[in-house]
């Protein structure tokens, strides 16, 4: 049954990266079209096509390898001078314009080519229904639409969990007097990253004091404990004095005598700094944070600004990946995965028995929010090919004509995006070295659930 957990875990995360993928899509193609913008076609994946439908003017379909999609939104590039003017006939005899000049130099080739198959089959009858003459508000809907619906994936996902299951991320001890999640058998310094007692670790003063788990601390010294901050400062403040301790088990009130001893421990959570403080060896009882909408948008500010972080650093730490599949580092258990990385903690976590039920759904959710979270931020990045160059590239012709107006100058017209394509096909290159380099990584050192 492991195995088919885990397969049934990988499916239900690929299937819905690919369901995020195609509405991703249709948030360009709906404003696209309800603009008056030609759509011809709308596929789900790249390479061939496995499957396809034409439905009126647009082709519909699938293609076999899953690592995003795309729409085909006719004119995206405005013409150049080889374009202008040059008019011939198919077949069939209709007006077509077509490309048949060259250019010499690699990226102005590039740039013509471009042109080219953007040009070569657009009608006459298309000339008000070409991208790029949209106004620059239009074009930033129709390019905003698709990562806009990750963000918008993302917030219902996250705001479901939230609302419900709770957040993971923010949990912290429960209210009332503390019950005791777990109790320390040994004294383990902070230094050592080790849950394990050995022969040569001291017991532990609660150990000694005979607490277990499921006690509900009543007092500590004389002073009766009404919450885990209060009990947490009476200990700490303690020192390696003598500790009385009252607590609650099975409706039975008993005590228990220990000496605290003093450790170096963190600060607290937010601030690792050791500090010699008293020991006991005790922690609480913990519950989840739930919220709402607001909540959630809370949480998804502080999630932004780590994703904002990650990009920063995504080359780094997917070279960091490349030296861990060449075997000279560990793999850092914070680098980025691919969608073959996701579709392994997916699969992990749907088939572990370390996790309870509600909490693998929960964690399954929050990991294709997670993805749609990143993908939509992603696309933001004002580069061509992402969303964002063409968004930038709307608003700089809006920022342009408007400084014309002002002045009383010409018309400058439309933002020729042809120009940025040598920079679209550097990010691409980059974009494909990296998702490479991330797929083999998750192949070779896979990061796990259970720890890299």
């Amino acid at each position: 049954m492991t195995t088919v957990y885990y397969v049934l875990g990988v499916v239900a995360f690929v299937v819905a990266i690919l369901v995020s993928i195609g509405l991703h899509e249709l948030g360009h193609m709906i404003p696209a079209k309800a603009f008056g913008g030609k759509v011809t076609q709308y596929f789900i994946g790249f390479g061939p096509t496995v499957w396809s439908r034409r439905r009126g003017e647009t082709e519909y379909g699938i293609k076999a390898i899953p690592l995003g999609g795309y729409v085909k939104i006719v004119g995206m590039l405005p013409p150049g001078a080889e374009q202008l003017g040059e008019v011939s006939y198919d077949e069939h005899g209709n007006q077509v314009t077509r490309v048949r000049k060259s250019n010499t130099g690699m990226f102005t080739q590039l740039i013509s080519d471009a042109r080219a198959a953007e040009w070569e089959l657009i009608g006459p009858e298309d000339s008000e229904r070409l991208f790029y003459k949209m106004p620059w508000w239009k074009k930033v809907v129709v390019m905003a639409g698709g990562p806009s619906v990750n963000i918008a994936i993302a917030f219902f996902l996250f705001w479901g969990v939230f609302g419900t299951y709770g957040n993971p991320n923010d949990v912290g001890p429960a209210e009332g007097r503390p019950v005791l999640s777990s109790v320390s058998q040994c004294v383990i310094p902070a230094s050592e990253q080790r849950t394990d007692c050995t022969a040569s670790d001291p017991e532990s003063p609660a150990a000694e004091a005979g607490l277990r788990p499921g006690d509900t601390i009543t007092s500590f010294n004389g002073t009766a404990v009404t919450g885990w901050d209060q009990l947490r400062s009476l200990i700490r403040d303690n020192a390696d004095g003598q500790a009385v301790i009252g607590y609650e088990r099975d409706g039975q009130e008993l005590s228990g005598t220990t000496s605290t001893t003093v450790e170096l421990r963190p600060d607290s959570a937010t601030d690792q700094t050791l500090r010699e403080v008293g020991f006991l060896g005790v922690t609480p009882q913990t519950v989840r944070a739930t919220g709402g909408p607001l909540y959630t948008l809370v949480q998804m500010g502080e999630t932004a600004e780590q994703t904002v972080e990650a990009l920063i650093y995504l080359p780094s730490r997917v070279w960091g990946v490349g030296k861990a599949i060449l075997g000279l580092q560990e793999r850092d258990p914070d680098s980025p995965v691919s969608i073959v990385g996701g579709g392994r903690l997916a699969g992990e976590t749907a088939s572990t028995d370390l996790i309870p039920q509600d909490a693998k759904i929960a964690i399954l959710l929050l990991l294709v929010a997670g993805f749609n979270f990143f993908i939509g931020a992603f696309n933001f990045i004002p580069l061509l090919p992402l969303d964002g160059g063409h968004i930038a590239s709307a608003l700089w012709e809006a920022v342009r004509r408007g400084a014309a107006r002002l002045r009383g100058r010409p018309d400058p017209g439309h933002v020729d995006a042809a120009k940025l394509l040598p920079v679209a096909y550097v990010v691409a290159t980059a974009m494909l070295a990296m998702s490479v380099v991330l797929i083999v990584g998750d192949l070779v050192v896979p990061l796990s659930i259970y720890g890299s």
